[in-house]
């Protein structure tokens, strides 16, 4: 049997569970982008796993416009998509019609069901309508009026899509600067293509469904920009490896979007985060600082230590013996990264796929929340043999380019960052407190009494947007219609007649768990209230949440005057645990006019008459209104 990639792909008639894994070995490859361009084009054409539909939550529908030739970036893009999951719905637009199609509020730019619409430019946009000759004076007028026409679209686009515009900077290329054999007037040229790029990238600023690439990185980290005979001949204005790395920044926002950002790092010890291997040379014979190569460790750990001050969470899984391990993370002097700094430290001699379980559910996540750095190619095979959902970073014996492996597939981006988010690390520390409340009880019943809950509801406040949004966009284990939303979305629901945006706030005797989840409701003054959807973060399973958060609704609905309340659930391939909710609280599924096709075959609508409520748990207090 074939051992390279694309061979085995190319084996391939339809899609296989083993996809993920071989273009993730492709990713780590010596040609990354030209063989996972290679592999979207073999995507493709297979056929479905067992002649199935991906659920809609796996879709993403693309439309893709610009100002030159963009042949392959489809390819890319699709095969990018498919390393996390998702299956591309791609549009192409006609040649150079990017501007007619964002004026056009009847293209497929604005069509419901477009999630991103891509609009790749290129410097040509600006220097093609240059008099001839030219000045700096003429091409500062240009990137004026371009920019003001970007804004203006931008708006337009933000009035009437509901999907993502995506733009990019626009590189300038030296045979634009050295056209110029002025030296100040190329330095002038120069400041005044960085203060347009600027606004380019402050329009994502200004207009929340609209995102900007920048391309100034991509062109940094490798390739050139263009070939120069494909740029004059065939209008290809951007170089096939910079579109390449640009669909995987697309990739990045799409699996943002659809809820697949990852919450925690997970790092192994020897040879990640310090030279040397503790148990062979001891702490003083390991090193972080002090070393060539132990300068380069510490780096790595300076980039963790930033990431985790934006709320990704981390934990260590090593083959080692615990308490040395700790020791060196509690008393070594090289160390960046201290034990407070991790919400769980794995050291054991078992198989590491058991160290990630015992880590994903003492943080009650799943392990498709996971990320592991390792630099063991025999434990990176082995976990993602067991633990496919795991995302792997493969690390070597070269730790100068540990921080770039792991940065580059922004595992943990997010559209923004909210203050939960900063506070995420010490919220999942207190459940070590809880932990050993819950073993120190006599029943589950008197832990919960002695925990404390109390639950705020309200209605939502604009200070509370950004988390609502991030809740609709990253909660996957308990949503009921896994629809998602962007804050524009959740503003609009808000503020429609009828509209209301319920949000559910916690904490206990341990500390603020903050916002921790949020109720979409249409209220009709005919049928009744609508459940459109309802998400709580999976940090406070278990504690009675969303008992009393239904029980209040259902009150408030009745007090209203409500003639019934109807709440909607569609399957998901992971809100498996929450199918049961609404029967469990007196809903009953109503008959064939309550059913609409779903994601597996069905979206039940549930009713419930208003006659016999649930009861908010005792050891629950309630506060706030709706």
């Amino acid at each position: 049997m074939t051992t390279d990639p694309l061979d085995r792909l190319r084996s391939l008639r339809r899609y296989a569970p083993e996809v993920p894994a071989l273009l993730a070995e492709l990713a780590a490859g010596a040609d990354p982008f030209g063989a996972l361009q290679s592999a979207g084009r073999i995507l493709t054409r297979l056929e479905p796993a067992h002649g199935a539909a991906p659920h809609d939550e796996d879709r993403v529908t693309v439309t893709i416009s610009g100002s030159g030739t963009l042949d392959g970036l489809a390819a890319s893009l699709t095969a990018e998509f498919a390393r996390h999951g998702l299956q591309l719905d791609a549009t192409t637009g006609d040649f150079g019609a990017w501007e007619r199609d964002l004026l056009d509020t009847g293209s497929a730019l604005y069509a419901p069901t477009t999630a991103l619409s891509l609009c790749v430019l290129d410097s040509s946009i600006l220097f093609d309508p240059l008099p001839l000759p030219w000045t700096v004076a003429d091409a500062a007028s240009a990137a004026d009026d371009l920019l003001a026409r970007l804004d203006s679209l931008a708006a337009r686009h933000g009035d009437h899509a509901s999907g993502l515009l995506v733009l990019n900077t626009l590189p300038l290329l030296h045979t634009h600067t050295h056209q110029l054999v002025d030296l100040r007037a190329r330095a002038e040229l120069g400041a005044l293509w960085r203060e347009f790029n600027a606004g380019v990238l402050r329009l994502a600023l200004r207009h929340p469904r609209t995102q900007v690439v920048d391309l100034d990185p991509l062109v940094a980290a490798g390739g050139p920009v263009r070939d120069a005979r494909l740029a004059t001949y065939a209008k290809a204005r951007l170089g096939a490896e910079l579109l390449a790395r640009y669909a995987r920044e697309v990739g990045h926002l799409a699996r943002a979007l659809r809820g697949r950002t990852r919450k925690v790092l997970v790092l192994d010890a020897d040879q990640t985060l310090w030279d040397g291997v503790l148990g062979d040379v001891g702490p003083e014979g390991i090193a972080a600082a002090g070393t060539i190569r132990g300068e380069a460790f510490g780096g790595f750990q300076r980039v963790v230590r930033q990431l985790a001050a934006q709320g990704v969470l981390l934990a260590v899984c090593s083959k080692n013996d615990p308490e040395p391990l700790l020791a060196v993370l509690r008393e070594h002097p090289d160390m960046v990264l201290r034990e407070p700094d991790f919400v769980r430290v794995q050291a054991s001699w078992g198989p590491k796929d058991a160290g990630l379980r015992e880590i994903a559910d003492r943080l009650n996540l799943g392990t498709d929340s996971l990320v592991l750095a390792d630099d063991s190619a025999f434990e990176r095979g082995q976990v993602t043999g067991a633990l496919p959902a795991v995302a792997v970073v493969p690390l070597d014996d070269e730790p100068a380019l540990h921080a770039e492996r792991l940065l580059a597939d922004g595992w943990f981006d997010v559209p923004e960052l909210t203050d939960t988010d900063l506070r995420r690390a010490a919220q999942y520390r207190s459940e070590g407190d809880r932990q050993r409340l819950r073993e120190g009880a006599q029943s589950y019943e008197e832990y919960l009494a002695q925990l404390g809950v109390v639950v705020e509801l309200g209605p939502l406040r604009t200070d509370q947007l950004a988390r609502a949004a991030q809740l609709a966009q990253r909660t996957n284990q308990f949503n009921l219609t896994t629809r998602r939303m962007s804050a524009p979305e959740v503003r609009e629901y808000a503020d429609a007649p009828g509209g209301l945006v319920l949000t559910v706030g916690a904490r206990d005797k341990f500390g603020d768990s903050g916002l921790v989840g949020a109720v979409f409701v249409r209220r009709d003054p005919t049928t009744g209230w609508h459940i459109e959807n309802a998400l709580l973060s999976c940090r406070v399973f278990g504690r009675g949440i969303e008992q009393a958060l239904f029980a209040a609704l259902l009150e408030a609905a009745r007090e209203a005057g409500a003639p019934a309340v109807y709440g909607r659930f569609r399957p998901s391939a992971r809100n498996g645990r929450v199918r049961e909710l609404y029967p469990t609280l007196g809903f009953e599924a109503t008959d064939g006019t309550g059913m609409a096709e779903g994601t597996d075959g069905t979206t039940t609508v549930f009713r419930h008459p208003l006659l016999v409520l649930p009861e908010v748990p005792a050891h629950i207090t309630l506060r706030g209104t709706i």
